[in-house]
């Protein structure tokens, strides 16, 4: 990965003391990753540009008719634009926020999303996907695990994915109200699939 040497500044090594600047160090970088560079998007495409935000804050992409998933943001592949079209994110242990998620836009083609021990992942986000036009359309299976800072109000706001086939919640200590949450889903799709680890 391109900013697979950025493992830990001297600062953290160094000084247990100045944990908060370093704290506050990787906060400004991964806003710096997530800044949407729109004339990026007009000048290669949804597409390639949504790989480029991914890639840089550690999530992997498969592309329609590869089984391989691309890791490397050094090794996206070349050749005609509009040529590679996301299929499936897995976003696990990554650094998106919700400052990115204009990249979502114009995503036609995405299936699958994997939202795994995301520090940055909000209702917000949540939101956010569930009010993309293309993801409306496309989505058909999300998996939500480990992610503290998702309530109950951002799986509510899923219910506008009218395509989703599978849902999978596991260990979200900020869902509290589980019963009624699961209900109203299955009211808005009733043909969802929902999968539950909760406790």
């Amino acid at each position: 990965m391109l900013f697979g040497r950025l493992i830990q500044p001297a600062c953290c090594l160094k000084k247990p003391a100045s944990l908060g600047g370093c704290r506050y160090f990787w906060g400004w970088l991964n806003a710096v990753f997530n800044k949407v560079d729109y004339e990026r998007i007009q000048a290669v495409g949804p597409d390639r540009a949504a790989s480029e935000w991914l890639l840089r804050c550690g999530a992997l992409v498969r592309y329609h008719g590869y089984d391989k998933w691309q890791r490397d943001y050094n090794g996206l592949p070349t050749g005609t634009l509009g040529k590679y079209k996301i299929q499936a994110i897995d976003a696990t242990e990554s650094c998106i926020m919700h400052q990115g998620f204009d990249y979502l836009d114009g995503l036609e083609h995405v299936e699958e999303i994997k939202l795994c021990k995301c520090i940055y992942i909000l209702d917000a986000c949540l939101q956010r996907i569930s009010e993309t036009a293309t993801l409306q359309k496309s989505l058909l299976q999300l998996q939500i695990i480990s992610c503290g800072n998702v309530t109950d109000q951002g799986i509510l706001a899923l219910h506008k994915l009218r395509n989703l086939e599978y849902l999978f919640l596991s260990d979200l200590p900020g869902i509290r109200e589980r019963e009624a949450t699961v209900q109203v889903l299955k009211r808005s799709l009733p043909s969802l699939e929902l999968k539950l680890d909760l406790e």
